[in-house]
């Protein structure tokens, strides 16, 4: 912008500001004087934000007094150079190299430290899943995690319960390459994400063919959570598939842990129930019903504490129980989950909810404290998630299956009866 211009541009602002114009000599331009919108030197920030007051000589009275708490701050474990040696065992690794280094490899070790104190105090533990976690193997980390009994729930995107069925029925994921020719892919019908290969026919329209044979053996006489649906899909992929111990799914069904999808049409799991919606018979699911089971689960428990990779919708869907008992319902139960871990590398800056903090989360009553049991990692979930895992496996005993699907209704009757009960909520239905 030309001189003149720019001189026009800050006389126009000042006249709509009421004020006179004055040189601003870090910018060698006009600004307007006095009051305006960007004048620091009020009491008030100009967000109206109060200034904090603390002359210099305060600060060095201040900084007189304070050797004790210098003390105190310089007194915890020492950084020291990492040796490997005798830390050849991933756990040994994590508790004396990651733990005892800084940022986000101490923030690991503090995760796996928290995931197997809640295992240890008997939490109900959910997990969420977004991103791309199945093209790459990841449901081999949740099925053993889920037959060790450290995973007691799940709510994922459908995409991932999607690419779950691939390999259970032999369709290909390869191995690719991130730089490569898209037009070249497309037109040769193989899909990528990211560095990883699908074929159009030999996966996707395969997979279609084995969800809508598998479909036409649910049920249909009334509409169904997502968690009812995924187990009946379950059940009914593990008799065809040639390789059942493949897919999370089948293993969800096995060991009695409900998997829930906050947003089922958007994924190809949904776009195929398009086809018998069509055709006049509909497999009806219910995101209510999902609403009610995921909180009455987490009403049930005597602590609750979730495994957080990535963000998204997920994320989400599991905080907003502890709202929909205690917002909504008025129910004396939801205080907050106890414990939570995020895996991810979404920052809190953009306002988003993948980013969002654990202390954010406090402000809603989605979580029980601001500052203690919770730890968010920024780091990739391909890395994270296998070493958080094989951490709690080894340090920690496996626990019964808690066979959560078998006990929803159960935990519906009981939240729906409290409801009923309730003064707060008489008129309202």
């Amino acid at each position: 912008m030309c001189r003149a211009a720019d001189f026009r541009l800050n006389r126009a602002r000042a006249s709509m500001l009421g004020g006179k114009l004055r040189r601003d000599p870090r910018l060698n331009r006009r600004a307007p004087a006095g009051n305006g919108v960007n004048d620091m030197s009020g009491e008030k920030y100009p967000c109206g934000t109060p200034k904090p007051h603390s002359a210099t000589g305060d600060r060095r009275s201040e900084r007189d007094t304070s050797g004790d708490l210098q003390k105190q701050l310089l007194s915890g474990r020492q950084v020291e150079p990492i040796r490997l040696k005798g830390n050849e065992n991933l756990a040994d690794m994590i508790d004396h190299c990651f733990a005892g280094s800084g940022f986000n490899g101490r923030r690991l070790a503090e995760a796996c430290e928290l995931y197997s104190r809640m295992l240890k105090k008997g939490a109900t533990v959910g997990l969420t899943l977004s991103g791309a976690m199945t093209p790459i193997g990841m449901q081999g980390v949740l099925m053993s995690l889920m037959e060790a009994g450290f995973v007691d729930w799940i709510i994922s995107t459908g995409a991932n319960l999607y690419h779950d069925l691939h390999r259970a029925f032999d369709c290909p994921v390869a191995q690719g390459h991130w730089a490569t020719d898209d037009n070249e892919l497309a037109d040769i019908g193989v899909a990528r994400i990211y560095d990883t290969y699908i074929g159009e026919d030999s996966t996707l329209m395969a997979t279609d063919k084995v969800i809508l044979e598998a479909a036409r053996s649910l049920e249909r006489n009334k509409p169904v959570s997502t968690a009812r649906f995924h187990w009946e899909l379950g059940r009914e992929l593990a008799k065809h598939a040639p390789h059942p111990e493949k897919s999370m799914l089948i293993a969800a069904q096995k060991f009695g842990v409900p998997i829930y999808t906050s947003s089922p049409g958007d994924s190809s799991i949904g776009m195929n129930l398009v086809v018998p919606q069509l055709l006049g018979q509909p497999i009806v699911l219910d995101p209510v019903r999902d609403i009610i089971e995921t909180a009455a689960i987490v009403r049930a428990a005597d602590e609750n504490g979730v495994i957080h990779v990535g963000g998204g919708s997920p994320k989400n869907f599991y905080l907003q129980t502890q709202p929909t008992l205690h917002q909504i319902l008025f129910d004396d139960t939801g205080g907050g989950h106890d414990y939570f871990i995020q895996l991810t590398t979404d920052a809190p800056h953009w306002g988003g909810l993948s980013g969002a903090t654990p202390s954010e989360a406090r402000s809603w009553g989605k979580i029980a404290d601001a500052n203690v049991n919770n730890v968010v990692v920024y780091s990739c979930a391909s890395l994270t998630l296998p070493l958080l895992a094989q951490y709690v496996l080894i340090r920690n005993e496996r626990r019964p299956l808690r066979r959560l699907y078998e006990t929803i209704d159960g935990a519906v009757e009981e939240l729906r009866a409290h409801a009923a009960k309730n003064p707060e909520l008489k008129g309202m239905s």
